[in-house]
C-alpha cells in the first residue's frame, strides 16, 4: 500500500502566526514537535501523516487521527513511522518506510505499509 502527499509550508507558518506553536498539537505530539524545529519540518510530518493514512485507504478519519501515526527518526536521521496498536492489528502491518522531502515552498511524503488490504476486484 502506498500514500503521498504534497502540503505548502507556508500553510504551517499560518497557522502557526495566527495559533502560536500550540497549533502544532492539532497533529503533532509533544515529542514530534521537538523534532520538528522548523515549519518545513512540521509540514513533512503534516504531510507524512496524510500519506500515512492515505496509504491505509481511510485518510485522517474516525478509524486513523493524527495521534493513531507517530512520525520519529532512526539512527541515521531517517524518518520512520510507528502505528496505534489497532490499526497494526487490524492490517496486519508487517513493515513500514516513509521519505520527506522539501523544495520551492512544498513539502512531500511519501509512506509504504505493507500488509494485509482488503482485496477488491479490478475487473468486471
Amino acid at each position: 500500500m502506498i500514500g503521498i502527499d504534497l502540503i505548502e509550508i507556508e500553510r504551517i507558518t499560518k497557522l502557526k502566526k495566527r495559533f502560536g506553536d500550540k497549533a502544532l498539537l492539532k497533529f503533532l505530539s509533544p515529542e514530534e514537535i521537538i523534532l520538528a524545529k522548523s515549519d518545513t519540518t512540521a509540514a513533512g510530518f503534516y504531510a507524512a501523516k496524510e500519506a500515512i493514512s492515505k496509504a491505509l485507504g481511510i485518510g485522517i478519519s474516525e478509524k486513523c487521527g493524527f495521534m493513531d501515526i507517530k512520525i520519529y527518526k532512526d539512527a541515521k536521521n531517517a524518518p520512520s513511522f510507528t502505528l496505534s496498536r489497532h490499526l497494526i492489528e487490524d492490517y496486519n502491518i508487517t513493515d513500514v518506510s516513509l521519505s520527506i522531502t522539501h523544495d520551492k515552498g512544498f513539502a512531500i511524503a511519501v509512506a509504504v505499509i505493507e500488509g494485509k488490504k482488503e482485496t477488491r476486484q479490478l475487473w468486471h
